[in-house]
This record gives structure tokens, sequence and C-alpha cells, in this order.
């Protein structure tokens, strides 16, 4: 367990590396490196510098604001932050409107996960995971179509159906490779699967179990999309795969406890979040908002919820409970006797 610190920079790189459940300022270091060689290989650097500001700007908000110190070193205040910090420059085009928008939804971004700590997690043991990050991305993204000063890219809001279905082949060797490390570097919305390798990397660094766990989640995502005939460009792009690597992380090796069943359950858990991916495509996409990471986080809410009550409980039949308590209802009252004193017994 990494030690508690009050060091900014140290506390900063860890919430980039809790992207991936990870604490680990190290890892954190490589996932910006990740985003760096995708920056560089696409000539926009809007994305890692969103990314930055929008982790510091998100742990500087928690510190203001009094947090958890202990969650605060840990990251937990930052991975929120640096998702909007990506993800609004990714969807919007730049301007100093934009930046001031990517401030103000990484500061959102931390009270809406100090929020859901207060309410889900703590009523119901659920972990918020990227649940703010959805909720904040989703407001932000949606909100810019109101603002002038605010350009969204990206294809006219539609129903993504326009592919021929049922004659998408199996993508070539080399093509596979590519789509399995774009499914991990998506996670931080990067299209270069060497980003996907270092991400990889990063988080083999701080555990290689939840290393073995991202690639199993990327291998399944890719297996089922493939075969159920998705749209092959977004396969490409990775983008039925990053959801389902965060839930296979999540599932099997971060909120439960790996065990042969766990690792079935998680696989289960994987293979449903390319059907509710392919689900929340389709209902945003005529909205003209990303689905984000709102696949994963759905999936994994349902599959954590349940976890203290897998087992079903023992019950008796229902016509029991109505005959005993029909007979309770049909018997006569006795009045009570009283006492010596006079009391009722």
């Amino acid at each position: 367990m990494p030690k508690a610190t009050t060091n900014f920079a140290i506390q900063s790189l860890r919430g980039t590396s809790q992207v991936f459940f990870m604490e680990n300022a190290l890892t954190g270091a490589a996932f910006f490196v990740a985003m760096a060689i995708a920056s560089y290989v696409s000539g926009v650097w809007a994305t890692t510098i969103g990314a930055a500001v929008g982790v510091v700007v998100a742990t500087f908000t928690a510190r203001l604001m009094d947090c958890d110190a202990k969650s605060i070193s840990s990251g937990l205040f930052g991975f929120n932050g640096v998702l909007v910090g990506a993800a609004l420059p990714t969807f919007i085009a730049a301007s100093p409107q934009l930046w001031v928008y990517v401030v103000v939804g990484s500061a959102v971004s931390t009270i809406i996960t100090a929020a859901f700590a207060a309410t889900l997690t703590s009523k119901w043991g659920i972990p918020g995971s990227t649940g703010p990050f959805v909720l904040t991305g989703w407001l932000m993204v949606a909100g810019a179509f109101s603002f002038g000063g605010l350009d969204v890219t990206g294809d006219t809001p539609r129903v993504p159906t326009d592919y021929i279905q049922g004659v998408a082949a199996i993508p070539a060797p080399m093509e596979l490779v590519e789509i399995f490390f774009r499914n991990i570097g998506q996670v931080y919305l990067l299209d270069s699967w060497i980003s996907g390798v270092v991400i990889l990397a990063g988080i083999v660094i701080a555990s290689v179990r939840a290393g073995i766990a991202a690639g199993a989640g990327s291998l399944v995502a890719m297996i089922v999309s493939i075969a159920m005939g998705a749209d092959p460009s977004a396969v490409s792009q990775g983008l039925y795969g990053f959801s389902p690597v965060l839930t296979a992380m999540a599932v099997g090796v971060i909120f439960l406890v790996p065990t042969p069943r766990v690792i079935v359950y998680a696989m289960l858990a994987t293979v449903t979040t390319v059907f509710v991916q392919g689900a929340l495509d389709t209902m945003v996409a005529p909205v003209g908002i990303p689905s984000f990471t709102a696949p994963y986080v759905l999936t994994m809410y349902l599959f954590i919820a349940p976890k203290k009550l897998m087992a079903p409980h023992p019950h008796k039949p229902v016509a029991e409970h109505l005959i005993v308590r029909q007979r309770k209802l049909s018997e006569p009252r006795v009045p009570a006797r009283p006492d010596e004193s006079g009391a009722p017994t």
C-alpha cells in the first residue's frame, strides 16, 4: 500500500493512475507519456494539455474543499477530473471558452465525486468510479450546443446504423493486435495503439493481476464485438473495448476478491458491457453526446451491487405463510384474566 503523501504532484499523478484503479505515481506518469505519444502522432495536443489541467484542478479543488485527506493522497479525487479534461477538448474545438469549460468541469467533477461517495458508496457500498466523469461530461458536452463560443466537433447527431450489417470480415492479424491495444488506449480517448501498449505496461508496473484483467477484457470485447457484427469502423478504433476493459478489471480484481467463480462472473459482466455499449451508443447518438464510460459504469454498478447478496435467501412457500396467517386471524382472542391484584395477565 503506497504511503500517504501531501505532495501535490504525486497526488495528481496517482489520480491519473486511478483511471485504471492503480495508486502509483509512476503508472500515472506512464499514462501521460501515452497521451503525449497520441498527441504527437495526431499533432493535436489539446487532449494531453486538457488532461493535465483536469487532474490539477480536480485535485486542487478537493484540497480546497477539505475533502478526505486519505482519498486525496490516493488520487481518488483526481481521476474523474483527468478524464473530463481529456474528453472536453476531444469533442469541443479549442478556444478560450473551452479552457474555461475544462477548468469548471474538472472542479465540478470533484464535487460530484464527493456527492457519489456520500450517497452511492456510503449507503449501498457501490463505488462511484467514473460515474462522476460520465455525468459531468454529458452535461458539459450537451450544454456546449447552447453556447456560440463552443464548437462541438464530430458527426451530426444520428442513429449509428450507416454501415452494411452482416458483411464485415474478420480483421487481419496485425489489425487485431492494434485493436487489442486501442481498446485499452481509448479509456483515455486515445486512438493510438502504441499508447495502449504504454498504458498496459503502466498498469503492469502497479499490478500484474490488473494488467492480465485489462488484457482479458480487451480480448473478450474484441471477440464479442466482431462475432456480433458490430460496426467495423467502431471496432477498429477501439470504441467497443474500452468500457469492457474497465469492467473486467473492476469486477474481476478490484472490487471483488478474485476466485474461479468471480472470474466467470467478471467474464459475464465484460460480455454484458459490450452489449450495453451498443445500446447506449444508439440511445445517446441522436442527442449528440458520446457514451463515454457509461456502459462500464452501468454494468459495474449492476454487477457490484449484489455482491453481499449473491446467495439466495432461504424461504418458506408463500401458501404456508398465508395458511398460518389465516389461522391466526380466525382464532378467537381469549380475554386476559386479572390476577389477584386486579391487573390483567
